[in-house]
């Protein structure tokens, strides 16, 4: 039957077969409506905070001046902690050290000498303190001259005044001693700066220098990071800092690109305590809050799926909206 002839016919006069048509309408426009009903009401809950993920970076800078004789770290290539990855010349430093090394040996020679010269004037000087002792007797008995005993005394009283000068000059000596063997453990430290140490595990992210080149004390060499554990920096509004604790897990969700999310836990490290404005790339679930707070949540990096920069969002929990 036509729907305008249905149409034009008065409901009383349609007959049976008629009349089942309206209601067949009438069922699947009511199951449109609940169709829509429930997927608005299966609609997901925005996330509670967007982010992207950092590294905790380490640039690695040089201790020492002069010629890059060999370097190994490449862009990507992990490297283990206290690996050395690279040495500068020390040609000059091992030439400095062999001339104090001597010097030194020189010196303490010296303090030797210095140290036999005073017991040689301590035996003479035991020797001149029993001849003091002696002329002054004879004096006494009128059997030596005045003259005698002054120059018994002026003897013996010479002999103390060597005696203190030889003992200065050992101790003068000593100190010199004291500072070549510290001029070679500066010396030792500087050669053992010369080689380049891997401060911690991880990837070399980027390189600013080639062997072969002149570098000097302070200079970039290459950038680290552990990316075993990245870190998702997020900002979360004000109304959301009660829901958020210090080594709380909460749920972080990555785009992969082929219309699925990796969702991977997470642990919050830390929360400013300082307010700041919105970060301009960054959304919150109230975009009316003006004022956000940074958190950092570990977040372990199974199988290298993420990458430093990469967006990512974040759930809290249940978190009372801004109204």
């Amino acid at each position: 039957m036509r729907a305008d002839y249905v149409k034009s016919r008065p409901l009383a006069t349609l007959g049976a077969t008629d009349s089942a048509v309206v209601p067949s309408r009438r069922r699947g426009t009511c199951s449109f409506v609940l169709c829509l009903l429930i997927l608005a009401c299966n609609k997901p809950e925005p996330p509670d905070a967007y982010g992207n993920f950092e590294a905790r970076e380490v640039v690695v800078s040089a201790e020492a001046s002069g010629q890059l004789k060999w370097f190994t770290p490449v862009e990507g290539s992990k490297l283990a902690s206290g690996a050395i990855v690279g040495s500068v010349d020390t040609t000059q430093l091992d030439l400095e050290r062999a001339q104090t090394v001597a010097q030194r040996s020189a010196t303490e020679a010296r303090v030797t000498a210095a140290g036999g010269q005073v017991g040689v004037y301590e035996a003479q000087l035991a020797v001149a303190k029993r001849t003091l002792d002696r002329t002054r007797r004879l004096f006494e008995q009128k059997a030596a001259t005045s003259q005698q005993l002054d120059q018994a005394d002026r003897d013996y009283r010479t002999l103390i005044a060597q005696i203190e000068a030889a003992r200065a000059q050992r101790v003068s000596v000593a100190k010199e001693v004291a500072a070549s063997t510290a001029h070679v453990a500066q010396i030792r430290d500087r050669i053992n700066k010369s080689q380049i140490a891997n401060p911690q595990a991880g990837t070399v992210l980027a390189t600013y220098t080639r062997a072969g080149e002149i570098i000097q004390p302070g200079q970039p060499l290459y950038r680290i990071a552990n990316l075993d554990t990245l870190i998702l920096r997020a900002y979360i509004a004000e109304n959301q800092l009660a829901a958020v604790k210090l080594g709380q897990v909460v749920q972080v969700h990555v785009d992969q690109g082929n219309g699925t999310l990796l969702t991977l836990p997470g642990i919050v490290s830390w929360v400013a305590s300082k307010a700041e404005f919105t970060p301009t790339p960054v959304q919150t679930r109230d975009e009316r809050t003006d004022l956000v707070y940074a958190v950092k949540v570990n977040v372990a990096n199974r199988n290298g799926a993420l990458k430093i920069g990469m967006p990512a969002d974040m759930d809290l929990g249940v978190v009372p909206r801004k109204t």
